[in-house]
């Protein structure tokens, strides 16, 4: 393949993942899209969409080449290739403070760990910390992803 991505695209757009979305690289232009599961319901079902407006109907586009071109895209890793969880959990045990290690782990577990380990790295200060391991994990990821899919990346 020939064409050439920015790791720092491909990452933002691993961390803005939604729901009922997909990101796609196209190989042929280098673009990353996203396609929405409401757009993919509608393209299937043949729907027509001339009624609607003209952001909406650029994305109906977008899921039609994305699904009449399909060999033409590479789906960007998804939420559950990147378990921010379990990034979260392996940046406690990063922690050399056994004290602040437990406390992290604590917060970690249970509904609302998310809330609770951000509240929790704001506590002990550790923000930069967190945010530059956080960074380093979704780059490797981005650039296991490109290896895999044997797409040249610049850093």
């Amino acid at each position: 393949m020939s064409i050439q991505i920015k790791l720092k695209d491909l990452i933002e757009e691993m961390e803005i993942q939604f729901e009922e979305s997909h990101s796609f690289l196209n190989i042929k232009t280098g673009e990353i899209v996203l396609v929405s599961s409401d757009d993919f319901r509608a393209v299937e079902d043949e729907k027509p969409f001339d009624y609607l407006t003209e952001w909406d109907q650029e994305n109906r586009m977008i899921a039609i080449d994305v699904v009449e071109n399909f060999e033409n895209y590479i789906e960007l890793p998804t939420k559950y290739d990147v378990n921010k969880y379990e990034i979260m959990e392996n940046f406690c045990l990063t922690i050399s403070d056994q004290r602040k290690q437990e406390s992290l782990l604590r917060a970690i577990k249970g509904k609302g760990a998310f809330r609770r380990f951000k509240d929790k790295i704001i506590d002990c200060e550790m923000e930069d910390q967190w945010y530059s391991y956080r960074d380093e994990c979704f780059k490797q990821i981005a650039i296991e992803w490109c290896r895999e899919n044997k797409i040249n990346f610049i850093d």
